[in-house]
Protein backbone atom coordinates (compact mmCIF):
# COMPACT_ATOMS: atom_id res chain seq x y z
CA UNK A 1 0.00 0.00 0.00
CA UNK A 2 1.27 3.41 -1.19
CA UNK A 3 2.48 5.67 1.96
CA UNK A 4 -0.04 8.16 2.12
CA UNK A 5 -3.26 5.82 1.91
CA UNK A 6 -4.74 4.26 4.94
CA UNK A 7 -7.90 1.87 5.12
CA UNK A 8 -10.72 3.17 7.67
CA UNK A 9 -12.76 -0.04 6.81
CA UNK A 10 -13.59 -2.74 3.91
CA UNK A 11 -15.20 -0.12 2.13
CA UNK A 12 -13.62 2.76 2.65
CA UNK A 13 -9.97 4.06 2.11
CA UNK A 14 -7.89 7.68 3.03
CA UNK A 15 -5.47 9.61 0.69
CA UNK A 16 -4.08 11.82 3.55
CA UNK A 17 -3.37 15.36 3.13
CA UNK A 18 -0.19 15.10 3.08
CA UNK A 19 -0.26 12.60 0.46
CA UNK A 20 0.56 15.52 -2.01
CA UNK A 21 1.73 19.22 -1.88
CA UNK A 22 -1.35 21.94 -2.11
CA UNK A 23 -4.13 19.35 -0.94
CA UNK A 24 -6.99 21.33 1.09
CA UNK A 25 -9.08 17.92 2.40
CA UNK A 26 -8.24 14.17 2.45
CA UNK A 27 -9.12 12.00 -0.46
CA UNK A 28 -12.03 9.29 0.10
CA UNK A 29 -11.93 6.18 -1.88
CA UNK A 30 -15.19 4.07 -1.68
CA UNK A 31 -13.18 0.33 -2.96
CA UNK A 32 -12.49 -3.12 -1.45
CA UNK A 33 -8.77 -3.83 -1.54
CA UNK A 34 -8.92 -5.65 -5.08
CA UNK A 35 -10.21 -2.48 -6.55
CA UNK A 36 -8.16 0.11 -4.62
CA UNK A 37 -4.88 -1.85 -6.48
CA UNK A 38 -6.99 -1.42 -10.14
CA UNK A 39 -7.33 2.28 -8.77
CA UNK A 40 -3.98 2.84 -7.65
CA UNK A 41 -2.29 0.94 -11.16
CA UNK A 42 -4.62 3.47 -13.63
CA UNK A 43 -3.17 5.96 -11.71
CA UNK A 44 -6.83 7.39 -11.13
CA UNK A 45 -5.69 8.07 -7.35
CA UNK A 46 -3.55 10.64 -8.52
CA UNK A 47 -6.94 12.79 -9.64
CA UNK A 48 -8.75 12.32 -6.55
CA UNK A 49 -5.48 13.75 -4.85
CA UNK A 50 -5.76 17.01 -7.37
CA UNK A 51 -9.47 17.61 -6.82
CA UNK A 52 -8.10 17.97 -3.20
CA UNK A 53 -6.33 21.02 -3.90
CA UNK A 54 -9.73 22.72 -5.27
CA UNK A 55 -10.27 26.12 -3.99
CA UNK A 56 -12.71 25.93 -1.54
CA UNK A 57 -13.26 22.21 -0.92
CA UNK A 58 -14.88 20.85 1.90
CA UNK A 59 -14.82 17.94 3.70
CA UNK A 60 -13.06 15.40 1.20
CA UNK A 61 -12.55 14.78 -2.85
CA UNK A 62 -14.47 11.88 -2.78
CA UNK A 63 -14.35 8.64 -5.43
CA UNK A 64 -17.12 6.21 -6.03
CA UNK A 65 -16.11 2.40 -7.00
CA UNK A 66 -16.68 3.25 -10.65
CA UNK A 67 -14.13 5.34 -10.62
CA UNK A 68 -11.65 5.40 -13.70
CA UNK A 69 -9.39 8.02 -15.20
CA UNK A 70 -10.77 11.03 -16.79
CA UNK A 71 -10.09 14.39 -17.57
CA UNK A 72 -9.39 16.22 -14.48
CA UNK A 73 -11.38 14.75 -12.02
CA UNK A 74 -11.75 10.93 -12.68
CA UNK A 75 -15.11 9.93 -13.60
CA UNK A 76 -16.65 8.82 -10.52
CA UNK A 77 -15.43 11.62 -8.40
CA UNK A 78 -17.39 13.91 -6.49
CA UNK A 79 -16.25 17.56 -4.80
CA UNK A 80 -18.41 20.45 -3.47
CA UNK A 81 -16.99 23.87 -2.78
CA UNK A 82 -17.98 27.04 -0.71
CA UNK A 83 -20.05 29.18 -2.80
CA UNK A 84 -18.40 32.25 -1.39
CA UNK A 85 -14.81 31.28 -1.87
CA UNK A 86 -14.94 28.27 -3.61
CA UNK A 87 -14.57 27.37 -7.46
CA UNK A 88 -16.14 25.80 -10.20
CA UNK A 89 -14.53 23.45 -12.88
CA UNK A 90 -15.76 22.03 -16.09
CA UNK A 91 -13.08 19.23 -15.62
CA UNK A 92 -14.96 18.59 -12.64
CA UNK A 93 -18.39 18.39 -14.16
CA UNK A 94 -17.57 16.07 -17.49
CA UNK A 95 -17.96 16.70 -21.28
CA UNK A 96 -21.09 15.14 -21.60
CA UNK A 97 -23.18 17.53 -19.22
CA UNK A 98 -25.93 15.38 -17.29
CA UNK A 99 -25.65 12.26 -19.26
CA UNK A 100 -28.36 10.94 -17.07
CA UNK A 101 -30.13 7.49 -16.88
CA UNK A 102 -33.95 7.25 -16.49
CA UNK A 103 -35.99 4.11 -16.01
CA UNK A 104 -39.46 3.71 -17.13
CA UNK A 105 -41.48 0.75 -15.71
CA UNK A 106 -44.59 -0.90 -17.55
CA UNK A 107 -47.62 -3.37 -16.82
CA UNK A 108 -45.58 -6.13 -19.34
CA UNK A 109 -44.59 -9.08 -17.72
CA UNK A 110 -41.50 -11.16 -19.12
CA UNK A 111 -43.56 -14.03 -20.45
CA UNK A 112 -46.20 -11.45 -22.39
CA UNK A 113 -43.45 -10.44 -24.25
CA UNK A 114 -39.91 -12.60 -24.39
CA UNK A 115 -40.49 -14.14 -28.01
CA UNK A 116 -40.55 -10.10 -29.89
CA UNK A 117 -38.02 -8.48 -28.06
CA UNK A 118 -36.02 -8.86 -31.36
CA UNK A 119 -38.81 -7.04 -33.28
CA UNK A 120 -39.02 -4.45 -30.24
CA UNK A 121 -35.40 -3.75 -30.61
CA UNK A 122 -35.29 -3.86 -34.55
CA UNK A 123 -38.02 -1.51 -34.67
CA UNK A 124 -36.40 1.14 -32.05
CA UNK A 125 -33.32 1.10 -33.40
CA UNK A 126 -35.05 1.92 -36.48
CA UNK A 127 -37.29 4.92 -34.56
CA UNK A 128 -34.60 5.87 -32.35
CA UNK A 129 -31.41 8.21 -33.74
CA UNK A 130 -28.22 6.60 -32.87
CA UNK A 131 -24.54 7.06 -33.47
CA UNK A 132 -22.67 10.13 -33.34
CA UNK A 133 -23.72 13.12 -35.34
CA UNK A 134 -27.13 11.37 -35.56
CA UNK A 135 -29.66 13.75 -36.58
CA UNK A 136 -33.33 13.50 -34.93
CA UNK A 137 -36.85 13.67 -35.67
CA UNK A 138 -36.89 17.20 -33.86
CA UNK A 139 -35.34 20.15 -36.18
CA UNK A 140 -35.04 23.49 -34.36
CA UNK A 141 -35.20 26.91 -34.95
CA UNK A 142 -32.38 28.98 -32.80
CA UNK A 143 -35.81 30.63 -31.00
CA UNK A 144 -36.60 27.11 -30.44
CA UNK A 145 -33.45 25.75 -29.15
CA UNK A 146 -33.13 29.21 -26.70
CA UNK A 147 -36.93 27.63 -25.55
CA UNK A 148 -35.60 23.99 -24.83
CA UNK A 149 -32.31 25.79 -22.58
CA UNK A 150 -34.64 27.54 -20.51
CA UNK A 151 -37.57 24.80 -20.25
CA UNK A 152 -35.80 21.13 -20.24
CA UNK A 153 -38.07 18.34 -20.08
CA UNK A 154 -41.41 20.79 -19.59
CA UNK A 155 -40.44 21.97 -23.50
CA UNK A 156 -40.76 18.28 -24.55
CA UNK A 157 -44.16 17.98 -22.45
CA UNK A 158 -45.56 21.03 -24.03
CA UNK A 159 -44.85 19.66 -27.90
CA UNK A 160 -46.44 16.19 -26.86
CA UNK A 161 -43.65 14.21 -26.17
CA UNK A 162 -45.03 12.61 -22.60
CA UNK A 163 -47.17 13.23 -19.76
CA UNK A 164 -47.11 15.82 -17.36
CA UNK A 165 -46.90 13.46 -14.56
CA UNK A 166 -43.07 12.60 -15.72
CA UNK A 167 -41.78 15.80 -14.57
CA UNK A 168 -42.87 14.62 -11.20
CA UNK A 169 -40.26 12.00 -11.24
CA UNK A 170 -37.47 13.79 -12.88
CA UNK A 171 -34.46 15.45 -10.90
CA UNK A 172 -34.91 18.79 -10.49
CA UNK A 173 -38.45 18.20 -12.49
CA UNK A 174 -36.27 17.93 -15.54
CA UNK A 175 -34.67 21.87 -15.34
CA UNK A 176 -32.37 23.60 -13.99
CA UNK A 177 -33.44 27.28 -13.28
CA UNK A 178 -30.68 30.19 -14.21
CA UNK A 179 -29.86 28.65 -17.58
CA UNK A 180 -28.81 31.19 -19.73
CA UNK A 181 -28.99 30.67 -23.46
CA UNK A 182 -26.71 34.21 -24.22
CA UNK A 183 -23.79 32.31 -22.60
CA UNK A 184 -23.74 29.38 -25.07
CA UNK A 185 -21.80 29.89 -28.35
CA UNK A 186 -23.24 29.67 -31.75
CA UNK A 187 -21.03 26.21 -32.23
CA UNK A 188 -22.91 25.03 -29.72
CA UNK A 189 -26.42 25.95 -30.68
CA UNK A 190 -25.48 24.60 -34.53
CA UNK A 191 -24.61 21.28 -32.71
CA UNK A 192 -27.38 20.85 -31.26
CA UNK A 193 -29.71 22.16 -33.38
CA UNK A 194 -30.33 18.50 -34.96
CA UNK A 195 -29.67 16.64 -32.36
CA UNK A 196 -32.14 16.72 -30.01
CA UNK A 197 -33.83 13.53 -29.29
CA UNK A 198 -31.11 11.30 -30.27
CA UNK A 199 -29.21 8.84 -28.66
CA UNK A 200 -25.69 9.40 -29.25
CA UNK A 201 -23.16 6.68 -29.36
CA UNK A 202 -20.49 5.32 -26.61
CA UNK A 203 -22.17 3.85 -24.00
CA UNK A 204 -25.37 5.73 -24.55
CA UNK A 205 -28.27 3.18 -24.92
CA UNK A 206 -31.65 2.26 -24.91
CA UNK A 207 -32.06 -1.53 -22.87
CA UNK A 208 -35.36 -3.38 -22.17
CA UNK A 209 -34.86 -5.24 -19.21
CA UNK A 210 -37.27 -7.35 -16.30
CA UNK A 211 -37.13 -7.40 -12.96
CA UNK A 212 -34.60 -10.20 -12.02
CA UNK A 213 -35.20 -10.01 -8.44
CA UNK A 214 -36.55 -7.67 -5.27
CA UNK A 215 -34.19 -7.37 -2.32
CA UNK A 216 -36.56 -4.66 -0.75
CA UNK A 217 -40.44 -5.76 -1.52
CA UNK A 218 -42.13 -2.38 -0.03
CA UNK A 219 -39.40 -0.36 -1.57
CA UNK A 220 -39.64 -2.34 -4.90
CA UNK A 221 -43.83 -1.37 -4.66
CA UNK A 222 -43.44 2.02 -4.21
CA UNK A 223 -41.13 2.57 -7.24
CA UNK A 224 -43.76 -0.05 -9.37
CA UNK A 225 -40.88 -2.47 -9.79
CA UNK A 226 -41.69 -6.00 -9.37
CA UNK A 227 -40.24 -9.50 -10.25
CA UNK A 228 -40.75 -10.44 -13.98
CA UNK A 229 -42.09 -6.83 -14.80
CA UNK A 230 -40.37 -5.29 -17.79
CA UNK A 231 -37.99 -2.05 -17.86
CA UNK A 232 -36.56 -0.05 -20.09
CA UNK A 233 -33.09 2.14 -19.32
CA UNK A 234 -32.63 5.16 -21.36
CA UNK A 235 -28.92 6.50 -21.14
CA UNK A 236 -28.53 9.33 -22.58
CA UNK A 237 -27.02 13.54 -21.94
CA UNK A 238 -27.10 16.48 -24.13
CA UNK A 239 -25.07 15.26 -27.20
CA UNK A 240 -22.75 17.91 -28.97
CA UNK A 241 -24.37 20.62 -27.44
CA UNK A 242 -22.98 20.17 -23.91
CA UNK A 243 -20.03 18.54 -25.33
CA UNK A 244 -19.40 22.03 -27.03
CA UNK A 245 -20.46 24.01 -24.14
CA UNK A 246 -17.46 22.24 -22.28
CA UNK A 247 -14.97 23.23 -24.81
CA UNK A 248 -16.05 26.90 -24.71
CA UNK A 249 -15.65 27.33 -21.42
CA UNK A 250 -12.01 24.82 -20.51
CA UNK A 251 -10.68 27.95 -22.76
CA UNK A 252 -12.16 30.60 -20.72
CA UNK A 253 -11.46 28.61 -17.21
CA UNK A 254 -7.70 28.17 -18.77
CA UNK A 255 -7.40 32.28 -19.01
CA UNK A 256 -9.39 32.61 -15.50
CA UNK A 257 -6.81 30.29 -13.79
CA UNK A 258 -3.63 32.89 -14.54
CA UNK A 259 -6.78 36.04 -14.22
CA UNK A 260 -6.95 34.92 -10.32
CA UNK A 261 -3.99 33.65 -9.64
CA UNK A 262 -5.19 29.86 -9.34
CA UNK A 263 -2.34 27.41 -8.55
CA UNK A 264 -3.23 24.01 -9.66
CA UNK A 265 -1.46 20.59 -10.06
CA UNK A 266 -3.21 19.67 -13.09
CA UNK A 267 -4.40 22.45 -15.64
CA UNK A 268 -7.10 20.08 -16.98
CA UNK A 269 -8.96 21.48 -13.84
CA UNK A 270 -8.90 24.89 -14.76
CA UNK A 271 -11.68 26.64 -12.86
CA UNK A 272 -12.79 30.42 -12.04
CA UNK A 273 -14.42 31.54 -8.34
CA UNK A 274 -17.88 30.74 -8.15
CA UNK A 275 -18.98 34.05 -7.39
CA UNK A 276 -16.55 35.93 -10.50
CA UNK A 277 -17.71 36.43 -14.23
CA UNK A 278 -16.29 33.43 -15.57
CA UNK A 279 -17.99 31.11 -13.10
CA UNK A 280 -21.32 32.75 -13.45
CA UNK A 281 -21.29 32.21 -17.33
CA UNK A 282 -20.25 28.85 -16.63
CA UNK A 283 -23.01 27.82 -14.35
CA UNK A 284 -25.84 29.40 -16.84
CA UNK A 285 -24.02 27.73 -19.80
CA UNK A 286 -24.31 24.17 -18.17
CA UNK A 287 -27.58 24.41 -16.90
CA UNK A 288 -28.86 24.94 -20.51
CA UNK A 289 -26.94 22.28 -21.25
CA UNK A 290 -28.29 20.17 -18.27
CA UNK A 291 -31.83 21.46 -20.05
CA UNK A 292 -31.45 20.25 -23.12
CA UNK A 293 -30.32 16.36 -22.00
CA UNK A 294 -33.71 16.38 -19.93
CA UNK A 295 -35.59 17.30 -22.78
CA UNK A 296 -33.54 15.20 -25.00
CA UNK A 297 -33.82 12.17 -22.53
CA UNK A 298 -37.68 12.98 -22.59
CA UNK A 299 -38.30 12.87 -25.98
CA UNK A 300 -36.21 9.58 -26.06
CA UNK A 301 -38.66 8.13 -23.68
CA UNK A 302 -41.81 9.26 -26.25
CA UNK A 303 -40.22 7.66 -28.80
CA UNK A 304 -39.89 4.44 -27.07
CA UNK A 305 -43.55 4.50 -25.89
CA UNK A 306 -44.36 4.89 -29.33
CA UNK A 307 -42.66 1.50 -30.09
CA UNK A 308 -43.68 -0.14 -27.77
CA UNK A 309 -47.62 0.10 -28.53
CA UNK A 310 -47.00 0.00 -32.13
CA UNK A 311 -45.23 -3.31 -32.39
CA UNK A 312 -47.24 -4.93 -29.12
CA UNK A 313 -50.53 -3.33 -30.56
CA UNK A 314 -51.73 -2.21 -27.41
CA UNK A 315 -52.94 1.28 -26.07
CA UNK A 316 -51.26 3.62 -23.49
CA UNK A 317 -53.48 2.43 -20.23
CA UNK A 318 -52.75 -1.36 -20.73
CA UNK A 319 -48.73 -0.86 -21.42
CA UNK A 320 -48.65 1.24 -18.00
CA UNK A 321 -45.09 2.94 -19.05
CA UNK A 322 -44.53 5.31 -16.86
CA UNK A 323 -41.47 6.90 -15.47
CA UNK A 324 -39.81 5.19 -12.16
CA UNK A 325 -36.85 8.32 -11.94
CA UNK A 326 -34.56 10.24 -14.35
CA UNK A 327 -31.14 11.03 -12.68
CA UNK A 328 -28.17 12.69 -13.67
CA UNK A 329 -24.58 12.51 -14.05
CA UNK A 330 -21.99 15.26 -15.38
CA UNK A 331 -23.40 18.11 -13.21
CA UNK A 332 -22.72 20.81 -10.87
CA UNK A 333 -25.31 21.41 -8.37
CA UNK A 334 -25.81 24.07 -5.63
CA UNK A 335 -26.85 22.35 -2.65
CA UNK A 336 -27.21 22.89 0.88
CA UNK A 337 -25.05 20.31 3.00
CA UNK A 338 -23.85 20.30 6.93
CA UNK A 339 -20.38 20.75 6.69
CA UNK A 340 -18.40 20.72 10.37
CA UNK A 341 -21.83 20.83 11.58
CA UNK A 342 -22.79 23.91 10.01
CA UNK A 343 -25.76 23.95 6.83
CA UNK A 344 -24.02 25.64 3.92
CA UNK A 345 -24.53 26.11 0.66
CA UNK A 346 -22.07 24.45 -1.97
CA UNK A 347 -21.47 23.67 -5.36
CA UNK A 348 -21.21 19.88 -5.46
CA UNK A 349 -19.53 18.69 -8.80
CA UNK A 350 -20.71 14.81 -9.67
CA UNK A 351 -18.54 13.57 -12.65
CA UNK A 352 -19.85 10.18 -13.31
CA UNK A 353 -21.76 10.15 -10.04
CA UNK A 354 -25.15 10.02 -9.15
CA UNK A 355 -27.37 11.63 -6.27
CA UNK A 356 -28.58 9.38 -3.63
CA UNK A 357 -31.06 11.51 -1.50
CA UNK A 358 -32.82 9.94 1.30
CA UNK A 359 -36.13 9.71 2.92
CA UNK A 360 -37.90 12.87 3.38
CA UNK A 361 -35.80 15.11 1.68
CA UNK A 362 -37.46 18.29 -0.11
CA UNK A 363 -36.04 17.55 -3.82
CA UNK A 364 -37.63 14.05 -4.39
CA UNK A 365 -41.00 13.45 -5.60
CA UNK A 366 -43.61 13.23 -2.85
CA UNK A 367 -44.62 9.06 -3.73
CA UNK A 368 -41.33 8.05 -2.79
CA UNK A 369 -40.77 10.79 0.32
CA UNK A 370 -41.36 8.10 2.67
CA UNK A 371 -38.56 5.30 1.29
CA UNK A 372 -35.88 7.75 -0.57
CA UNK A 373 -35.00 8.65 -3.67
CA UNK A 374 -34.29 5.76 -6.36
CA UNK A 375 -30.45 5.54 -7.66
CA UNK A 376 -30.44 3.93 -11.08
CA UNK A 377 -27.23 2.34 -11.73
CA UNK A 378 -26.70 0.52 -15.51
CA UNK A 379 -24.01 -2.35 -15.83
CA UNK A 380 -22.68 -2.94 -19.10
CA UNK A 381 -24.97 -4.45 -21.99
CA UNK A 382 -24.38 -8.22 -20.79
CA UNK A 383 -24.69 -8.00 -17.88
CA UNK A 384 -27.36 -6.93 -14.79
CA UNK A 385 -28.61 -3.00 -13.81
CA UNK A 386 -29.69 -1.88 -10.32
CA UNK A 387 -32.01 0.28 -8.49
CA UNK A 388 -31.05 1.48 -4.79
CA UNK A 389 -31.91 4.45 -3.00
CA UNK A 390 -30.80 6.93 -1.32
CA UNK A 391 -29.43 6.95 2.58
CA UNK A 392 -29.01 9.31 5.27
CA UNK A 393 -25.40 8.18 5.39
CA UNK A 394 -24.57 9.18 1.52
CA UNK A 395 -25.83 13.23 3.18
CA UNK A 396 -23.99 12.85 5.74
CA UNK A 397 -20.62 11.04 4.27
CA UNK A 398 -20.52 12.06 0.20
CA UNK A 399 -22.87 15.24 -0.37
CA UNK A 400 -25.77 12.93 -0.72
CA UNK A 401 -23.96 10.93 -3.51
CA UNK A 402 -23.10 7.50 -4.88
CA UNK A 403 -21.75 5.83 -8.02
CA UNK A 404 -22.91 5.58 -12.32
CA UNK A 405 -22.34 2.96 -13.26
CA UNK A 406 -19.74 -0.16 -13.29
CA UNK A 407 -16.92 1.94 -14.36
CA UNK A 408 -14.67 1.33 -17.48
CA UNK A 409 -11.13 -0.87 -17.21
CA UNK A 410 -10.51 -0.73 -20.62
CA UNK A 411 -10.27 1.89 -23.38
CA UNK A 412 -12.18 2.07 -26.36
CA UNK A 413 -9.47 1.53 -28.42
CA UNK A 414 -8.02 -1.31 -25.93
CA UNK A 415 -11.03 -2.90 -25.81
CA UNK A 416 -11.91 -3.45 -29.70
CA UNK A 417 -8.40 -5.02 -30.01
CA UNK A 418 -9.45 -7.06 -26.98
CA UNK A 419 -11.98 -8.84 -28.88
CA UNK A 420 -10.78 -8.82 -32.45
CA UNK A 421 -11.88 -12.24 -34.02
CA UNK A 422 -14.71 -11.99 -31.57
CA UNK A 423 -18.30 -11.80 -32.48
CA UNK A 424 -19.80 -9.42 -29.44
CA UNK A 425 -23.50 -9.41 -30.80
CA UNK A 426 -23.40 -13.60 -31.05
CA UNK A 427 -21.89 -13.77 -27.27
CA UNK A 428 -24.67 -11.69 -26.03
CA UNK A 429 -27.11 -13.61 -27.72
CA UNK A 430 -26.04 -17.05 -26.35
CA UNK A 431 -26.77 -15.46 -23.30
CA UNK A 432 -30.47 -14.47 -24.26
CA UNK A 433 -29.57 -10.53 -25.01
CA UNK A 434 -30.20 -9.15 -28.81
CA UNK A 435 -28.24 -5.98 -29.43
CA UNK A 436 -28.54 -3.78 -31.92
CA UNK A 437 -25.59 -1.11 -33.02
CA UNK A 438 -24.51 0.89 -35.68
CA UNK A 439 -21.04 -1.29 -36.44
CA UNK A 440 -19.12 -4.42 -34.78
CA UNK A 441 -16.64 -1.87 -33.21
CA UNK A 442 -19.19 -0.25 -31.13
CA UNK A 443 -20.32 -3.44 -29.83
CA UNK A 444 -16.67 -4.53 -29.00
CA UNK A 445 -15.99 -0.91 -27.61
CA UNK A 446 -18.85 -2.03 -25.32
CA UNK A 447 -18.04 -5.73 -24.70
CA UNK A 448 -18.75 -6.98 -20.84
CA UNK A 449 -14.53 -7.10 -20.69
CA UNK A 450 -14.36 -3.30 -20.74
CA UNK A 451 -16.32 -2.63 -17.97
CA UNK A 452 -15.98 -3.51 -14.20
CA UNK A 453 -18.51 -6.02 -12.60
CA UNK A 454 -21.57 -4.16 -11.76
CA UNK A 455 -22.38 -6.43 -9.11
CA UNK A 456 -19.43 -5.76 -7.12
CA UNK A 457 -19.54 -1.81 -7.47
CA UNK A 458 -23.19 -1.82 -6.01
CA UNK A 459 -21.79 -3.99 -3.28
CA UNK A 460 -19.59 -1.80 -2.65
CA UNK A 461 -22.15 1.59 -2.10
CA UNK A 462 -24.74 -0.78 -0.27
CA UNK A 463 -21.66 -2.18 2.55
CA UNK A 464 -20.98 0.75 2.65
CA UNK A 465 -24.26 2.19 3.61
CA UNK A 466 -24.26 5.29 0.67
CA UNK A 467 -27.29 3.63 -1.05
CA UNK A 468 -29.39 0.07 -0.26
CA UNK A 469 -30.05 -1.90 -3.43
CA UNK A 470 -33.91 -2.51 -4.12
CA UNK A 471 -33.62 -4.13 -7.41
CA UNK A 472 -32.11 -6.38 -9.58
CA UNK A 473 -32.54 -5.94 -14.06
CA UNK A 474 -31.37 -8.23 -16.26
CA UNK A 475 -31.40 -7.10 -19.91
CA UNK A 476 -32.96 -8.59 -23.01
CA UNK A 477 -32.27 -6.30 -25.71
CA UNK A 478 -30.21 -3.57 -26.21
CA UNK A 479 -29.57 -0.72 -28.85
CA UNK A 480 -26.49 1.52 -29.10
CA UNK A 481 -24.80 3.69 -31.45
Amino acid sequence: MPKGIRKIDDYRWEVSIGYKEGMLVPGIIYADERMLDNIIKENSIEQVVNGATLPGIVKASLAMPDIHFGYGLPIGGVVATRLNDGVVSPGGTGYDINCGVRLIRSNLKLEGIREKIRYLIDTLYANVPTGVGSRGKVNLSHNEEKEVLIKGARWAIEKGYGDPDDLKYTEANGCLEGADPDKVSNKAYERGRRQQGTLGAGNHFVEIQYVEEVFEKEIADTFGLEEDGITVMIHSGSRGFGHQVCTDYLEVMDRAVERYGIKLPDRQLACAPINSPEGKDYLSAMKAAANYAWANRQCLMSWTRDVFQKVLSIGPRELGMSLVYDIAHNIVKIEEHTIDGKKIMVAVHRKGATRAFPANHPEIPDAYKGVGQPVIIPGDMGRNSYVLVGTERAMDETFGSTCHGAGRIMSRHAAIRAAKGRAINRELEDQGIYAKAGSRDSLKEEMSDAYKDISDVVNIVHNAGISLKVAKLKPLGVIKG
